[in-house]
């Protein structure tokens, strides 16, 4: 008899009761609007489609089909042994109504996308109750009493509606904006390396000070301080190193505005705010900085785990305990799944995704900071253990330490110094779509979709001005769905675009990610990415030096419900 795995509890309360314990009764049960009879999930305390404040618990039908999945092949929870799959269900009772969940009784390579489920159940703890799917005879049509919009609406319902790029605007001027009141005006990076078992802290002062004068400024002139995600943010060992509070007692700055924090559009959220502060007069020189230490935290080597078990006392809460307990404890198995779904759609393949991770390859062997310069050959790439379907160990960055930082000025306070400033052309930062993994309206795309639109809408400038791009890449379908966002292809093409990696190759079309990304340089988280576009267009890239005098570059970080960008130029 197969073992049940071991998995994380939720903590029940009486926002979540009616989920996790409907089982009891053979229920799936979601918030239902009484006026609209919208359902709202996760649970909300407002119905979304008619701000109705009156919800209450009701069964679903319990069937729907696989909108996507993947094959998760990492030990991420002790106990809950791999390969088992984890998928996102699309209900039959409402568009757009999905949960993160796994397959029972059915065999792994059965699996596909559209085919048709029905819920089962699987009592996890006394009283409670886990909503696992398998699979059902024939196909669904939406259930009598499904929602439906009122009469005269009309747009789609929110959770259905896809939100498309805007056309770029032809002209500068229709906005005021911080465009061309922002420059970035020095840049620094500490040692990155793999278990450097040195002090984040000492790391983020050696990138701070390096950043500080190669802007040929002194410390009396930081007056702002910008950084993701800060600190005290509890994740994966390592994750932040420091937080606006310990650089500046270090440094004994004297600020008139900082910002810290991880609710923003990414990681280059914090540099976009710096960009604001400037053109607003809150700031003349903010010092923006990033710095990890996963390498050492994790010690082994290995991506960290989950370390409490089903019956340890960590009970999984807020939007982790719609994932957790189904062993979806990773982004590799969240975006993994939105990689399935765009593979699905527009038959992208594994060796067009190959094509990201063996450009960094290349790229990374000219960079000497980099930590895995070594060639790898599509063969190599094709044959390394997989992590989570479609991805294989060499789609996923690389954790280590390292401090980045840079310094965003004043247009005014910027022409006197040491560097020619780079300008602030455009910045994108929107998210129209759901902040959520798996309730995305499309699951090919990402919020990178609607930052990457904005950010087009701000300038007159367009993709073919683009000498460089330096697009996020933890893991390889990212920098993909970044390619599209931007404009570089169309939607669902990302794959011929890279088809044979010469379009993105130092020499190509649109060189990318020049110096390795994170897939081989490591784990900047996003930083590192603004570092190497700056380091591109001051023409100091060395044997990794873009040629033809590199004007404008692009620097993007983020992925799933987070994504930020900016545009940069040599002016």
């Amino acid at each position: 008899m197969t073992e049940k795995p071991v998995r994380i509890l939720p903590l029940v309360n009486d926002e979540n009761r009616h989920f996790w314990e409907g089982g009891a009764e053979g229920e799936l049960r979601f918030l239902c609007c009484d006026a609209c009879s919208y359902y709202v999930h996760p649970p909300a305390p407002v119905c979304p489609e008619c701000l109705g404040r009156e919800l209450s618990p009701r069964a679903v039908s319990g069937r729907g089909v696989v909108h996507t999945y993947t094959v998760n092949h990492q030990p991420w929870i002790p106990g809950f042994d791999p390969p088992y799959v984890v998928a996102i269900v699309e209900l039959e009772d409402q568009p757009g109504l999905r949960l993160t969940t796994n397959l029972s009784h059915c065999e792994i390579d059965a699996v596909s996308i559209g085919m048709p489920v029905q819920v089962c159940f699987e009592e996890i703890a006394d009283d409670l109750y886990l909503p696992l799917f398998e699979p059902a005879a024939g196909a669904f049509e939406p259930a009598a009493g499904a929602f439906e919009p009122a009469a005269g609406a009309d747009s789609p319902l929110p959770s259905a509606r896809l939100h498309r790029p805007t056309p770029p605007k032809s002209a500068r001027g229709m906005h005021a904006g911080l465009e061309g009141k922002a420059a970035l005006t020095g840049i620094g990076q500490s040692q990155v390396g793999r278990r450097l078992n040195r002090d984040p802290m000492e790391l983020t002062i050696d990138a701070c000070l390096e950043a500080i004068a190669d802007a040929g400024l002194r410390r009396e002139d930081i007056d702002g301080l910008s950084t993701y995600p800060g600190s005290g943010i509890t994740g994966a060992p390592g994750f932040t190193g420091a937080g606006v509070v310990e650089v500046q007692d270090a440094l004994r700055l004297e600020l008139n505005w900082f910002c810290g924090g991880p609710e923003l559009p990414g990681q280059l959220g914090s540099v976009i705010n710096a960009c604001a502060a400037v053109a607003t007069g809150l700031a003349r020189h903010v010092l923006c900085f990033r710095t990890v230490w996963e390498s050492t935290a994790q010690g082994g080597g290995r991506r960290a785990g989950i370390g409490a078990g089903g019956g340890g006392r960590f009970r999984a809460s807020g939007n982790m305990q719609w994932t957790l307990p189904f062993g979806a404890a990773s982004a590799a198995v969240w975006i993994a799944m939105m990689a399935r779904r765009h593979f699905h759609e527009y038959g992208t393949t594994r060796e067009q995704m190959a094509q990201i991770a063996l450009n960094a390859r290349r790229n990374a062997g000219l960079n000497p900071k980099a930590i895995y310069r070594d060639p790898m050959s599509l063969a190599d790439y094709m044959d390394v253990r997989m992590i989570s379907t479609p991805f294989c160990l060499y789609d996923c960055d690389a954790p280590v330490d390292g401090s980045t930082a840079v310094i965003v000025s004043a247009v005014d306070a910027a022409r006197d110094l040491r560097r020619p400033p780079l300008r602030v052309e455009a910045v994108g930062s929107a998210i129209h779509g759901r902040p959520s993994w798996d309730q995305w309206d499309d699951l090919t795309t990402m919020a990178l979709r609607d930052a990457g639109a904005m950010l087009w809408r701000r300038t007159a400038l367009g993709p073919a001005d683009v000498d460089v791009a330096e697009l996020y890449d933890g893991f390889s379908f990212i920098t993909m769905a970044w390619l599209e966002a931007l404009g570089f292809c169309g939607q669902g093409e990302s794959g011929d675009f890279i088809a044979d990696g010469k379009r993105i190759a130092l020499d190509g079309e649109l060189p990318l990610n020049t110096h390795g990304g994170q897939l081989s340089a490591g784990r900047l988280h996003g930083y590192g990415f603004l570092h190497e576009a700056c380091v591109q267009l001051w023409g100091e890239g060395g044997e990794r030096q873009v040629g033809g005098d590199p004007r404008v570059a692009v620097a993007a970080a983020g992925g799933g419900p987070l994504g930020g960008c900016l545009l940069l130029s040599r002016s």
